[in-house]
């Protein structure tokens, strides 16, 4: 950070990335130095022996021969002059790093005679034009592989400069301080966002929403980095920073806590927890339906989950196309039905109990079950979450838009991709209803759904509660970015959302992310390592976990890390800028004033936060009989902050979110037990 400029336009790379592929490249031409160096040894005497001498023989040969031996050299020490630059400093001392633009040219430069010596290479030995054969078998499997090598080495060299090409490249950072200026510059990066995406994914254009999704997810990537001149390592190593800030984080404030004296806000206790809640909230129940809600994926998750297996699992449930279930409506499925076997291998349930089932997945367009579960009498209306493309870009058309419904306030507004897809559910489902409660009046309505499917069940139940007032929702994994504040407290009364430790999408908004790309700016500017420490601590932090002394060691001034801590936005921005060059502040400026989405949007109903209990003192060498989570109600502002933990794309996955609801039940009878007994 900033990007490099190269060429007269900036790349998608810093001067500061090149130190582990300068030194990996310069191991292989070390090897190469050596074979080239014993090949010279043995041929350059031969060489004068040739059949015919000149341009076609000896002459020939010789020049290949020095001058590869010559240029590998002359190429080492630019590798190693380059890496020990690009080491330098910090990741926003750029001055200390001036000459990695001028090596880099150089090194481009001697790309054109490194072809030229790999074109007289392939001649000599792979067609006949020179005479001068090599009797040694040694020497000429060693030039072949060179030759081969270094063809393979340029290859990558142009689809590396084909990945840190950028397009836009060309814009003057300095010449974007007026609006009209920025306001064209955001247009161009969002097309061309939209053009990758069409190419990309090409597939998903026939769809009816498809266009409309690029141009939503292109506008919101193209504004999360607007104008901050961040490059992709930038941002990898601003989360590797984040994590070890955010631990040091958590280490002051229960230090805090435990000089306070201060209660534990979480507990193992569920009846406790579960004391002032009304009967239908309960583990139990909750269970059940997340089972539901997994079968909702289908034949994938079956599969996922038994790799080996999982077909013959399938095979018993499959249903050839003779013998469709007659009590059943199924559509938007296969010829064997797979979708279907999937959802009854996993539910449990026979075929007459689904008795609505659609597998139609589009953009805004999702993937739901109506199931009859006699054993609670209730109709349970399953969604299922993210597990395709379309699904991805539902997600990601992030913004905000009006919803609608009785009994919200007149601006509530909602995440546009869940509130369209709601809307295109409740068409399909509206009618089944009828039907289902036409024949079973007295059972009540439940709407349960995981990750996307929890948030698109929320929004489906608001529209529904006019007409079933009565009607529950058990959400998991629900994402932040959902609905407005004041509707999220009215679903408090119908909606249960369990979210386990550190899930990532339960903290997953827009604002989250732009906070996030705060938080990145300011702890690399806080940071006082080279980016290439940053990225070995990382994948030390991946394996061992993040050490007490590099909590502090880390920061140029741990206490600014505390004065960060703010809720203001531009005054921290401006803060952590301050320090740095004049361009970097340039880039940086205004970041916070330009929200994607104007409209603040959090997760829904009363939230049952789980974690793993963190064990202290003696526990952590007996094993105890002590529960492994607690647990405790949260609230929505909660999640508005994206943590960096090692847990946080597992936490989210359905059957981790499975496997601790069943712990904590199993633990609370056995540990009732315990006592009593």
């Amino acid at each position: 950070m900033p990007a490099l400029r190269l060429l007269g336009r900036k790349w998608l790379a810093a001067s500061d990335d090149l130190v582990f592929p300068s030194i990996f490249e310069l191991l292989f031409r070390f090897v190469w130095l050596v074979l080239i160096a014993l090949v010279v040894e043995v041929l350059y005497p031969i060489t004068w022996q040739c059949q015919t001498e000149g341009w076609h023989g000896g002459s020939f040969v010789r020049l290949y021969l020095c001058g590869t031996l010559t240029l590998q050299a002359c190429l080492m020490l630019l590798l190693a002059a380059l890496a020990q630059q690009s080491a330098r400093g910090t990741i926003t001392e750029t001055d200390v790093r001036r000459l990695v633009s001028p090596l880099l040219l150089l090194k481009v430069f001697l790309v054109l005679p490194e072809i030229g010596l790999n074109v007289m290479g392939t001649m000599w030995m792979f067609c006949e034009v020179i005479q001068c054969t090599v009797k040694d078998k040694f020497s000429s499997i060693v030039i072949q592989s060179i030759v081969l090598f270094n063809w393979v080495q340029l290859g990558l060299t142009v689809f590396g400069l084909f990945m840190v090409f950028d397009p836009l490249g060309s814009v003057n950072y300095g010449d974007m301080q007026d609006t009209p200026t920025q306001v064209r510059h955001h247009r161009k990066v969002t097309g061309l966002w939209s053009r990758r995406f069409r190419w990309a994914f090409c597939w998903l254009k026939r769809d009816e929403h498809g266009k409309e999704a690029f141009q939503q997810v292109a506008a919101l990537l193209s504004a999360l980095f607007r104008s901050t001149d961040l490059v992709p390592s930038d941002v990898v190593a601003g989360c590797v920073l984040l994590r070890v800030r955010q631990k040091r984080e958590t280490r002051e404030m229960r230090r805090i806590q435990m000089l306070n004296d201060e209660e534990p806000i979480y507990t193992t206790d569920v009846n406790k927890v579960f004391s002032e809640t009304p009967p239908w909230m309960n583990l139990d129940d909750a269970l059940h339906y997340l089972r539901l809600s997994i079968a909702a994926y289908g034949w994938p998750y079956v599969l996922y989950r038994h790799c080996f297996t999982g077909f013959c699992k399938l095979a018993r449930q499959l249903t050839c196309c003779c013998c469709r279930p007659k009590n059943s409506i199924v559509t938007d499925d296969n010829c064997c039905l797979c979708h279907f076997a999937g959802v009854k291998y996993m539910s449990k349930l026979s075929a007459d109990d689904i008795i609505f089932a659609s597998f139609n997945n589009r953009v805004f367009e999702l993937p739901f079950c109506v199931i009859v579960d006699h054993d609670r009498e209730s109709i349970v209306v399953a969604v299922r979450g993210s597990i395709s493309l379309s699904d991805i870009f539902t997600d990601l058309t992030a913004g905000s838009e009006k919803f609608e419904a009785d009994g919200l306030p007149e601006d509530t507004a909602a995440h546009k991709g869940m509130s369209m897809g709601a809307a295109k559910m409740l068409r399909r489902l509206m009618p089944v209803l009828d039907r289902t409660f036409q024949q079973f009046p007295h059972y009540d309505l439940i709407l349960t759904g995981h990750s996307l499917g929890a948030g698109v069940a929320v929004l489906v139940a608001l529209k529904l509660r006019p007409k079933y007032p009565h009607l529950k929702v058990f959400a998991f994994s629900t994402p932040a970015g959902l609905i407005s504040r004041e509707a999220a407290r009215i679903t408090e009364s119908f909606v249960l959302s369990i979210g386990v430790g550190d899930d990532l999408v339960m903290r997953l908004s827009v604002h989250s992310i732009e906070n996030l790309r705060t938080k990145v700016i300011q702890t690399i500017h806080a940071t006082k390592l080279p980016k290439y420490r940053i990225m070995l601590n990382g994948f030390g932090y991946a394996l061992f976990g993040v050490p007490a002394r590099d909590l502090e060691s880390t920061w140029r001034r741990p206490e600014d890390l505390e004065a960060n801590n703010s809720d203001d936005s531009d005054a921290l921005l401006v803060q952590s800028v301050s320090t740095v060059s004049a361009e970097a502040a340039l880039v940086s400026r205004n970041v916070f004033a330009r929200r994607f989405s104007s409209a603040r949007l959090f997760t829904a109903g009363r939230i049952l936060h789980i974690v793993r209990r963190k064990r202290m003192g003696i526990e952590k060498k007996v094993r105890t009989q002590e529960p492994t989570y607690e647990m405790r109600w949260a609230c929505p502002e909660d999640f508005m902050e994206l943590q960096v933990m090692p847990r946080m794309l597992l936490d989210h996955l359905p059957e981790n979110v499975h496997r601790t609801i069943q712990t904590v039940i199993e633990e609370k009878h056995s540990y009732r037990v315990t006592h009593v007994v």
